[in-house]
């Protein structure tokens, strides 16, 4: 697994900021917008998809769990003349916001944002002094609650499955010691005890609690639940037609999207020399490559494409299959759930 994160970057331009979608010109190809088709942008952001799709002449509606995503994109709102529609809402609920007739798109860029990164008030990142928070919509448990109140069989499942941390026992025990003494406030304080149990090492990658702070940020926002609930969400919401475009950042995410296309297409992951006993339909036909990544002058531009797949499917006339999360694999954390009380 990468530890890089989604949402696309941020640069300098002339003192001002300017946002850089993650495989934008491949996620535009992938949906063909268009004069007439309306589309949704699932993960708004700093809106970087949706004005590409508007500048192709197509209608958008942006979703984002996060308000000030949302506050931030009026301005694109107003310059739009009708045509980008902004909700508050999380991705997976997209159906309810679909036309009776359904879509002729949706775009899923799936991650943190670099914008909620870079702001240390949301707690986010190891590298930035700010409240342990990570809460991408500011409700539910936070990542605090988590540090402070979880069983320490919990943060072992939770640091060794969604973050592949292989200290996950080390590092948890070491924070039940630490907590009992002194609750986690701050991203330094997790950052630094990281550090102190799991030092660097010349020949690693990435920081120390890089691994750990993922976990931690994909558990308190169920971004695997989430992303989970939005393929299937996506295929009831579009037409006969319409395309599902997804860009992941790691392998639990990349996993889902792939599991998910695969089961959707007919197929499934058995053996290609045992016959298919029941005919099943096909919901999702593969549009281009079945995975693309960034090219090498886009990752040189921006270090975040690096760990970046996009795979896309198009809607078929068949009828939508059962919401049914069991083709993921995923662990069961629901007893994690309660942790704030």
């Amino acid at each position: 697994m990468t530890a890089e994160i989604g949402g696309g970057s941020t640069e300098a331009d002339g003192g001002s900021i300017r946002h850089i979608p993650v495989l934008l010109n491949e996620v535009v190809e992938a949906l063909a917008p268009a004069p007439g088709k309306l589309i949704l942008d699932g993960t708004f952001g700093a809106g970087g998809y949706s004005s590409a799709l508007l500048s192709a002449g197509a209608d958008v509606i942006g979703l984002d769990r996060d308000p000030s995503a949302i506050a931030g994109g009026q301005a694109l709102v107003d310059a739009s003349a009708g045509h980008l529609k902004l909700i508050h809402s999380r991705f997976s609920d997209l159906a309810r916001h679909a036309p009776h007739g359904g879509l002729d798109g949706v775009v899923l860029d799936i991650g943190v944002s670099s914008m909620q990164i870079d702001e240390a008030e949301r707690g986010f990142s190891f590298q930035k002094s700010g409240p342990l928070d990570m809460r991408m919509s500011g409700e539910g448990v936070s990542a605090a609650d988590v540090v402070n109140r979880a069983k320490v069989s919990d943060l072992i499942r939770i640091f060794g499955f969604l973050g592949e941390e292989k200290q996950a026992g080390r590092i948890a025990r070491a924070i039940e010691k630490r907590r009992a003494e002194e609750p986690f406030v701050t991203t330094r304080d997790l950052s630094g005890l990281i550090e102190i149990v799991t030092p660097r090492k010349a020949k690693d990658k990435i920081h120390p609690a890089t691994r750990v702070f993922q976990a931690l940020r994909i558990f308190v926002n169920d971004e695997l639940g989430e992303l989970s609930r939005a393929l299937f969400a996506a295929e009831q919401a579009l037409k006969p037609g319409g395309r599902l475009v997804v860009v992941s950042f790691h392998s639990l995410e990349d996993r889902i999207v792939k599991k998910f296309f695969l089961d959707r297409s007919g197929k499934t992951a058995g053996s290609r020399h045992l016959p298919q006993v029941h005919e099943r339909l096909v919901i999702f036909a593969p549009v281009g490559k079945s995975m693309v990544v960034a090219s090498e002058e886009e990752c040189t531009a921006n270090p975040r494409a690096r760990s970046a797949k996009l795979r896309a499917g198009e809607r078929t006339a068949a009828p939508a299959g059962k919401d049914d999360l069991s083709i993921f694999d995923l662990p069961n954390l629901a007893s994690l759930e309660k942790i704030g009380g």
